[in-house]
């Protein structure tokens, strides 16, 4: 990923918090020159030897299935809120651009048995039932609605590298900074008000 040095960001617990925060991502994969994406919930952990992994299962009847192999290459794909950024708002004449947080992570695959695939399921279920007032769990699903396990392949991918882009204005004078804060504000959806908490917590930090 292509990423100016005052946008990238090398916060690991700031990366970190944004993966679990943000884990519905793309997996991409490639094999003898054909690429595949899949949107699906991308899941941060680190195991008892602090190693870093995503897991995640997918469907059988996905094409992408055939390019998930021991030690096969992964790119997965996290976006975070985006808003359009308008250069009249600015105090001197610009071209307009586009504020936003994106990680890309690369990695291997190790396929899961199916321990390894259940245990994948339960806390991906278990992390967004638990806030449920009558959550789901597992161990209670009848043998008929877990026989759908047999139609998933799950899978862990080793992390090799992270790369964060935090473009937010970084660029900006505070009295340019704070116009555009203002101006995200009251375009009122969610991306930008999001984007404008994202630019005042990084100024902050900053002073």
């Amino acid at each position: 990923m292509y990423i100016p040095e005052i946008y990238k960001n090398e916060n690991p617990e700031q990366i970190r918090a944004f993966l679990k925060e943000n884990s519905f991502g793309i997996l991409v994969t490639n094999k003898e020159g054909v690429s595949l994406a899949t949107h699906i919930p991308l899941e941060y952990a680190q195991k008892e030897d602090g190693t870093e992994i995503l897991h995640a299962h997918i469907s059988k009847a996905n094409d992408q299935c055939k390019h998930i192999e021991n030690g096969a290459d992964a790119l997965c794909i996290f976006n975070g809120p985006h808003s359009y950024v308008s250069s009249s708002w600015y105090d001197f004449e610009e071209v307009p651009t586009w504020n936003y947080i994106a990680v890309h992570i690369r990695g291997t695959f190790t396929v899961l048995d199916k321990e390894g695939l259940w245990n994948s399921v339960k806390t991906l279920m278990h992390k967004y039932e638990d806030s449920q007032e009558q959550p789901v769990r597992m161990e209670a699903l009848s043998e008929k609605t877990l026989k759908q396990m047999n139609g998933i392949i799950g899978f862990e991918i080793a992390i090799s590298s992270i790369e964060a882009t935090y473009k937010l204005s970084q660029n900006r004078d505070d009295k340019n900074h704070t116009a555009v804060v203002d101006q995200l504000h009251k375009t009122g959806d969610s991306g930008s008000k999001a984007i404008a908490k994202e630019m005042d917590q990084l100024r902050s930090t900053k002073k």
